[in-house]
């Protein structure tokens, strides 16, 4: 009886990893995955209201709102990506992943970071197009260029799934398989390789990806905000100033946060930086963007907020409309 569980027990540790619980070594566990369960449900309801608040009304759909409903869209199916799993994990007791769960949730993970880096990238040229170049906006961002370039990001993203998450799956790994994160993060996993030469090339070439997905958009991003706010110091008008700082500053906030910690996790030598740091890293880019993303955005815009209460008010007047012919 005992052989038969000692047989399982080697199998288990052959084909799965094991995932560290992000708060395991804490005694304040349990309030702290209530309130990764509250976070996860403030992210699932403010981005699936800022979709559909954009959906229903026409005067939201312009370009920077197309693009915000997609930024919505990626935060939600990106935390749906770790956090649930997660949270089962610490219900049932059991932190194994399989091989192909792993690498499943390793490539849905780097496509929608890789898609929403470049979707940021399009954001800072769509308001550099609107801030300044107004008279060509209309035909700089048409819908079918919106179109084009949302269609580019989610084709960068998947290839940089593609090309990262089979290269760092076929590593060979050692017989300790504990990932130190709360999910299959591939840097976690590189420190898991039982092959140096391997393990280096990996990085190597990880770094190469990285210099191409965060440097180039950095560059664009920075070069269209430079530009907005040279234009925005040299304005007359203190409203229209103060508009266009207010629409910038909301978006340079996400950029940072969100560009910081990838810059963090992937550029940095292994060296500087430990595997819990890395962790509370990826708490932040995986589960406390997804919550700030439609406040930063959204929900201290007028037109939003506008649509919000419109949508509010509606409701409570149809409401009275059926208790008076109740």
């Amino acid at each position: 009886m005992h052989s038969g569980h000692h047989t399982s027990e080697n199998e288990t540790s052959s084909t799965c990893f094991i995932l560290m619980g992000l708060f395991d070594q804490t005694k304040y566990a349990v309030f702290l995955y209530t309130l990764t369960s509250v976070f996860f449900l403030m992210a699932l309801t403010g981005n699936t209201l800022l979709i559909l608040l954009i959906h229903r009304d026409p005067h939201l759909h312009t370009p920077m709102y197309f693009f915000i409903s997609q930024l919505s869209l990626i935060d939600l199916m990106y935390i749906c990506v770790t956090v649930p799993k997660m949270l089962m994990d610490q219900i049932t007791g059991d932190n194994t992943i399989s091989h192909l769960g792993c690498g499943v949730q390793m490539f849905s993970y780097l496509t929608l970071t890789g898609a929403e880096v470049f979707l940021l990238t399009a954001m800072a040229y769509d308001r550099y197009a609107a801030i300044c170049r107004p008279l060509h906006y209309p035909l700089l961002m048409n819908q079918r260029i919106c179109h084009l370039f949302m269609s580019g990001c989610w084709f960068l993203g998947m290839f940089d799934g593609l090309l990262l998450t089979p290269m760092t799956m076929s590593l060979p790994f050692c017989h300790f398989r504990k990932i130190m994160n709360f999910f299959c993060e591939a840097p976690a996993l590189l420190k898991l390789s039982c092959s140096d030469i391997s393990h280096y090339e990996m990085e190597m070439f990880m770094y190469l990806c990285c210099v191409l997905m965060l440097l180039i958009p950095t560059m664009v991003i920075s070069s269209s905000y430079a530009l907005i706010l040279c234009l925005i110091h040299s304005m007359n008008s203190g409203e229209g100033r103060r508009k266009a700082f207010a629409t910038c500053s909301s978006h340079m906030v996400v950029v940072l946060l969100f560009f910081g910690a990838g810059i963090y996790t992937y550029m940095l030598p292994r060296s500087y930086h430990t595997g819990e740091q890395d962790m509370m890293v990826s708490t932040f880019y995986t589960i406390i963007t997804p919550v700030l993303n439609p406040l930063i955005y959204s929900f201290r815009n007028k037109d939003v907020t506008g649509t919000l209460r419109n949508l509010m008010t509606s409701r409570v007047r149809i409401r009275k409309v059926l208790n008076v012919k109740a």
